[in-house]
């Protein structure tokens, strides 16, 4: 029943994560948009109330008129519509999520000791300097180069690229993917918290209060903004990794993250200037081009597997059977014994469950290496090639 009800949770949790990531996602994409298509207003009266651009649209049924203002309104209103709570709602849903799975079963999911052999507590401390010291890095190196902008990007693209290196020699590939992305959204969170909103603030009090507003503000919240604009399809890879296991259990993941995140700037570069009427192909196809040659590069190779197999003796069912009793059934079983148990509702109890899962064992356990989780069970290579021989010859062997 407790696992039934962490089930729950996760669902749920996952579930929010999704609805308030897309309405913080959303409004960043729209106001890039926006900011990109806004044109010089020809309406008189709109240029002597300080409107600096306008933009017409149709939506729903209805016309749309944004205005933005090159400074303070003739009358600022006393009702403003803020945007923050998208970031906050994300950030803690998704840090929520990151404990109930990772943190709280930290020997499954953050361990694996063929990377590093970390303690739990170590493993938990390692995981939480990530998010602390990568945002403290980052706004340190903001605060200092405020005005290098580019100096300032190279060294935000190796705090990154040094950031995965070191997650992939410590945490287990799925754990360590998670926990660049949570890096990364962890910093656009704080920089919408720490910078973006109290900027807002100080110029909506100065609008308000009659005096000069410091430009200074302005300057700080849209460059941390573009940054975030930037970090959107990185993060977003990062959180949906975990579903595709052949991206991070490759050999060199660090870098098979770094080169699809990196796929994912170029994307929103490509979109950032089509929004200002640049139709840069090169980027996207540039983009394509490295997806293409990760793939090609981290794709099974299954001449391995049956040298791996010719080892040993023809293997039978009941011989992977015995395997899956060592290794396997502590979790995929009716009554895991297991604590972090990841069953999910596999089940490899007896000969026909385990015939009828062949191909998914095959993948998980010899291709990929994924299972057992963390190697908990410590399941030997010997263990692994008597399942491969078995899974290939399988048309042809009894039970």
């Amino acid at each position: 029943m407790e696992a039934y009800l962490l089930d729950w949770a996760n669902l749920l949790l996952r579930w929010l994560h999704v609805i308030v990531a897309i309405a913080w996602i959303g409004s960043s994409f729209y106001f890039v948009w926006l900011d990109n298509h806004l044109t010089a207003p020809q309406d008189p009266q709109l240029k002597d109330k300080g409107v600096g651009g306008e933009l017409w649209a149709v939506h729903g049924g209805g016309f749309y008129n944004p205005q933005k203002y090159q400074g303070a309104p003739p009358r600022l209103p006393e009702q403003l519509h803020w945007f923050y709570w998208e970031s906050y709602s994300t950030w803690l849903s998704g840090f929520s999520l990151f404990l109930l799975v990772y943190i709280f079963n930290a020997r499954s999911y953050l361990i694996d000791p063929a990377v590093a052999q970390l303690s739990p507590a170590l493993a938990i401390t390692a995981a939480f300097a990530f998010l602390i010291v990568g945002w403290l890095v980052y706004d340190a190196l903001c605060r200092l180069l405020a005005k290098k902008e580019q100096l300032l990007s190279l060294l935000i693209v190796a705090l990154v690229v040094l950031t995965a290196w070191t997650a992939c020699h410590l945490f287990s590939g799925r754990a360590a993917f998670l926990i660049v992305g949570a890096m990364l959204a962890s910093i656009m969170s704080a920089n919408v918290f720490f910078w973006i909103i109290p900027g807002q603030r100080k110029v909506v009090a100065a609008m308000r209060a009659g005096d000069t507003v410091d430009p200074v503000h302005g300057q700080r919240g849209k460059q941390r903004s573009v940054h975030n604009t930037y970090f959107t399809l990185p993060v977003l890879f990062a959180m949906l990794s975990n579903h595709y296991s052949m991206t991070y259990s490759a050999q060199h993941n660090w870098l098979v993250l770094v080169v699809i995140m990196l796929a994912g700037v170029l994307v929103r570069q490509y979109f950032i200037l089509r929004h200002k009427g640049k139709n840069q192909l090169a980027y996207p196809l540039i983009a394509i081009a490295l997806l293409a040659a990760i793939a090609a590069w981290i794709a099974p190779r299954t001449v391995s597997v049956p040298t791996a197999a010719s080892a040993v003796p023809p293997a039978t069912l009941a011989q992977v059977q015995g395997v899956i009793q060592a290794r396997c059934v502590q979790c995929h079983s009716s009554h895991p014994t297991m604590m972090d148990s990841t069953a999910k509702g596999l089940l490899l109890e007896t000969p026909e469950q385990i015939q009828a899962k062949a191909q998914l064992i095959y993948q998980q356990v010899v291709q990929q290496k994924l299972m057992p989780l963390g190697n908990l069970t410590q399941i030997t290579e010997q263990e692994r090639a008597l399942i491969a021989n078995w899974a290939e010859q399988r048309p042809a062997t009894q039970p």
